[in-house]
């Protein structure tokens, strides 16, 4: 398997891979996975945005509202982008339009993928077994406003590790995968411990959300919940 990791979504158009088989968009600290949780919970469909503009007429159409931005949920939102917030929740059937600062942006930078599949730790083992079989790889990470996060990073090398335990040699095609894979290498005895270093961990502790960093770094908490990008509706949706 071709493995090739973007750091960030500005690095997305410069991709090695443009054909990729299989892409999967990650923002581990939290909309991949208060994604994984709301379809856990229930969801019916999640429409990523990239901006907050489209969000009153979707609200007009009986969409739930959830939005954040710099890790704080907007005023106008029912939601934000935490996870142990969703998973509290009956989102039976509900819809959902879903805009935060990083996340719904990498998703909608690669809505032209061949096929795109939404990745967290909480559906790792999931989207490993959906994955194993393809020809190719491209793992988008969302960063932080262009720069990149070591913990999207970390996941893009645990995913790939985890491909490779189905017995998958893995080729990578740029520099990131290969410090991806070493970076998990490091951490993977204790990742939580591990990424306490990192600026989006610090600026969620400092608005209160240790429960959402804590459940972020846990691996399979959403078993079974693969979320794909359906490119007709411009939604995200588990079949």
């Amino acid at each position: 398997m071709q493995a090739e990791i973007i750091l960030s979504p500005l690095l997305y158009p410069g991709r090695e891979l443009r054909e990729a088989e299989i892409t999967v968009a990650v923002d581990v600290l939290r909309a991949t996975s208060a994604i994984c949780a709301a379809f856990f919970a229930g969801a019916e469909r999640i429409v990523p945005l990239a901006s907050l503009a489209p969000l009153e007429e979707y609200h007009k159409a009986g969409y739930l509202i959830a939005a954040e931005r710099n890790g704080k949920k907007l005023g106008l939102a029912t939601c934000g982008n935490s996870p142990t917030e969703y998973l509290r929740q009956d989102l039976s059937g509900a819809r959902l339009a879903y805009s935060t600062t990083n996340g719904t942006v990498s998703i909608t930078t690669a809505g032209d993928a061949k096929c795109l599949y939404v990745g967290a730790f909480a559906n790792i083992t999931t989207l490993a077994e959906a994955t194993k079989d393809a020809e190719s790889i491209l793992i988008l990470c969302s960063g932080w406003k262009g720069e990149p996060s070591l913990e999207d990073t970390l996941f893009a090398g645990a995913l790939l590790d985890k491909i490779a335990q189905y017995g998958r040699e893995i080729e990578t095609v740029n520099d990131a995968a290969s410090a991806a894979g070493d970076l998990w290498a490091t951490a993977r005895g204790d990742v939580y411990k591990y990424c306490e270093k990192a600026t989006h961990v610090r600026r969620l502790k400092r608005l209160g959300a240790e429960a959402d960093i804590q459940w972020s770094f846990e691996q399979d908490t959403t078993p079974g919940i693969l979320p794909r990008y359906n490119k007709e509706h411009k939604w995200l949706e588990i079949k």
